[in-house]
């Protein structure tokens, strides 16, 4: 039996730059392991994979290692992340809402491809059809977008909040693209995670779900063990009004993950199928507390009959802060789609919370 995995053994405790990376990369990793059988029963991935289901990528979108749009929108957060820091770094302030929704409508940019269809508040300043990702073809693929978050962002100018829903959908649209929060928003986590999903998803367990995996991030990122950080982000949440959800549903991930060490599909199902967002975080920490190594955790993530590229994906996020990028195997990295984009963004998210720089305003517009 396989003992859980607490660090890189080969190289010791990852370094921050490294978590960050590990995030981003980890988390399109196992998205892209996912997306051939987002939408496929366990029966159906043994039969085509055989009895231990997919265990390497498979083609999806016309290729191996494809994105989602789990990748795409994590992609936009950190950017809307880094252009909140630079309007902060030139006026002084920033709000951080409007400039979150914005990154999320220039996603929503690249899938509708007509920018007279995406609704923008001229108050705010001029029109952000801008930047360097919105340019980025795999970004401008239509990927199986939610529709969730299409619905939500075409709305026109609403920006919805936790005290002010925009729906009430509790779908994992939200939770799945928020791990950058945790990276930089330090103890601001938890509240800035359940605001930047409370745009598009608007039932407590939507938001408060995506402010739970923020808050464990943040806690992985300085050093706490992945268990701790979970159950300490179940307890916030048992303390926040219709939090109960959430907190039930890590209480139970953390529990199995002590009794049962080898998790099978039936097990990964005991706790849901994915497509809400409660149950993809389950999941996601899960797999992850009873990896052996990341490559174990991202493929017990993924082999289910449910969202296996946001488990997928979440897994990821989880596993490669908690062990950095060394620990993402090379042949995994090696054919994943946009990994370049991935790293360079991950490196502008640390130079500007962490190496001090100021972002460039050409590639990150202050609006």
């Amino acid at each position: 039996m396989a003992e859980p995995i607490g660090q890189n053994k080969e190289t010791g405790v990852p370094s921050r730059h490294d978590r960050f990376v590990g995030c981003l990369l980890g988390g399109a990793v196992g998205d892209a392991l996912g997306a051939p059988i987002e939408f496929d029963s366990w029966s159906q991935i043994q039969g085509w994979f055989g009895d231990r289901g997919l265990q390497d990528y498979a083609p999806a979108y016309g290729r191996r290692g494809a994105i989602t749009d789990d990748t795409q929108m994590t992609l936009f957060t950190a950017e809307g992340l880094i252009r909140a820091r630079s309007r902060s770094a030139g006026s002084g302030t920033a709000d951080i809402d409007a400039v979150m929704h914005r990154a999320y409508e220039r996603w929503l940019l690249t899938q509708v491809g007509d920018p007279g269809t995406v609704p923008w508040d001229p108050d705010f300043g001029p029109r952000s059809n801008t930047g360097w990702l919105v340019t980025e073809p795999f970004l401008q693929q239509r990927r199986a977008p939610g529709n969730t978050c299409l619905g939500a962002l075409l709305n026109g100018y609403r920006i919805g909040t936790p005290a002010s829903p925009i729906n009430q959908s509790k779908g994992c649209g939200g939770v799945m693209r928020v791990a950058p929060v945790g990276l930089v928003a330090g103890a601001d986590s938890f509240d800035l995670g359940c605001r930047v999903a409370a745009l598009t998803h608007g039932h407590p367990s939507g938001w408060m779900a995506a402010g739970a995996l923020a808050a464990i991030v943040e806690g992985v990122t300085r050093g706490v063990n992945l268990d701790v950080a979970a159950q300490t982000a179940a307890e916030r949440c048992s303390g926040v009004a219709g939090g109960y959800e959430v907190a039930e549903a890590l209480d139970e991930a953390v529990a199995l993950s002590q009794t049962c060490r080898r998790p099978s599909a039936d097990d990964v199902e005991s706790l849901g199928a994915g497509w809400v967002a409660e149950e993809a975080l389950a999941i996601s920490v899960y797999c992850a507390l009873t990896a052996a190594d990341f490559r174990d955790g991202v493929l017990n993530a993924v082999n289910h009959s449910g969202d296996s590229d946001s488990t997928g994906s979440i897994a990821g996020n989880l596993l490669g802060t908690w062990l950095g990028l060394q620990a993402i195997d090379d042949e995994l990295l090696e054919p994943l789609e946009g990994r370049p984009v991935i790293e360079e963004i991950a490196d502008d998210l640390y130079d500007a919370f962490v190496g001090g720089r100021e972002p460039d305003s050409e590639r990150y517009p202050p609006w």
